[in-house]
């Protein structure tokens, strides 16, 4: 086991696979250079968040594409080459730029199994950025899963931590289904235990990262960290079971429920807004599968129905915050 980055985590992982696999390519604006590099400078950082410089190095320009800047190139070029048996991960620079290059992603790569009948593949991961907290402003800063989780034919993975982005991405890579692989812009210099070797971690299992019985808290990506502060510092007076599903598509409804059946109580925290938001998909399964095991209305934590703010004390303002988790929990407990 090696400490490494979010960052270090989601390069290792594209490593090992380009490694293993000549058929994993990789593609997108700006990722062999960066910050004034180029193809003729590769030692400069990669990418926006110098995540993919090193990689330009191993595997050349057949294999590290730089793109114009045109998301609707970038897509279209991924999905094609999937369906021709590579295995390529697209850099969405932002997941905030989907509007440019939507039709890609839900209405070709999506589809392609479905209407041709299972005979065609698409082995495709879009790589994202996502989020708040970093002072990005509204148009870079959107928590955008829900939008990619209403799609049939896409698979949605959300890390919240080093040794579940190497893993899930490394899964992401090998699966034979597109997958929108969204990193949250805001923990990519966190810290933790990750394997040498590679290992991957199956969509749809969900992570129990507290153990309580008095209250269900299902967190989504960054407000997994958030959660788990309020848990340790409520342990001793009340039990915070705490969950991170990983993935919102496939979702692990059956841990979820699990849950709620010994706790009786639900807090699900979300970045999202709040209509349509994965907060309210978990309260209206909850509310569907398990409503005879509810002591108290579920109650969801989420941004304000409003664009992210550009100025840093809004911002946090509008980021569902540790306090705002410790209010909700003692609610349902009230």
């Amino acid at each position: 086991m090696s400490k490494k980055s979010f960052r270090e985590a989601i390069t290792e992982a594209m490593r090992l696979e380009m490694a293993r696999d000549p058929r994993v390519i990789f593609m997108g604006e700006d990722i062999v250079g960066g910050h004034g590099g180029s193809a003729n400078n590769p030692g400069a950082s990669g990418g926006i968040m110098g995540a993919t410089g090193s990689l330009f190095q191993q595997f050349g320009a057949a294999r590290v594409i730089d793109t114009p800047i045109s998301e609707t190139a970038i897509m279209g070029m991924a999905a094609g080459a999937a369906l021709t048996g590579l295995r390529p991960i697209a850099e969405l620079m932002f997941a905030d730029f989907l509007g440019v290059c939507f039709d890609q992603i839900y209405n070709q790569a999506a589809k392609f199994r479905y209407m041709f009948g299972g005979q065609a593949k698409t082995p495709l991961v879009i790589r994202t950025m996502t989020g708040a907290g970093v002072a990005s402003a509204a148009q870079h800063s959107q928590a955008l899963w829900p939008i990619f989780t209403h799609i049939p034919g896409l698979k949605v993975v959300l890390p919240s931590t080093p040794y579940d982005a190497q893993g899930l991405l490394i899964q992401a890579i090998r699966d034979d289904d597109p997958v929108i692989f969204m990193e949250h812009k805001a923990l990519y210099n966190d810290l933790g235990e990750v394997p040498d070797e590679a290992y991957t971690i199956p969509f749809g299992e969900a992570n129990l990262v507290r153990e309580g019985k008095d209250v269900t808290v299902v967190a989504f990506g960054r407000m997994v960290h958030f959660a788990a502060q309020v848990a340790d510092q409520l342990r001793g007076e009340i039990g915070i079971d705490l969950i991170d599903p990983r993935t919102t598509s496939p979702l692990d409804t059956d841990t979820i429920l699990d849950s709620v059946e010994a706790t009786g109580r639900l807090v699900v925290v979300d970045e999202a807004n709040p209509l349509c938001s994965l907060a309210s998909e978990v309260i209206s399964v909850v509310a569907s599968e398990a409503f005879d095991a509810l002591k108290a209305a579920p109650r969801k934590v989420t941004a304000p129905h409003t664009p992210v703010p550009a100025a840093p004390i809004l911002e946090n303002l509008y980021i569902p915050s540790p306090a705002a988790i410790e209010r909700a929990v003692r609610a349902v407990m009230a």
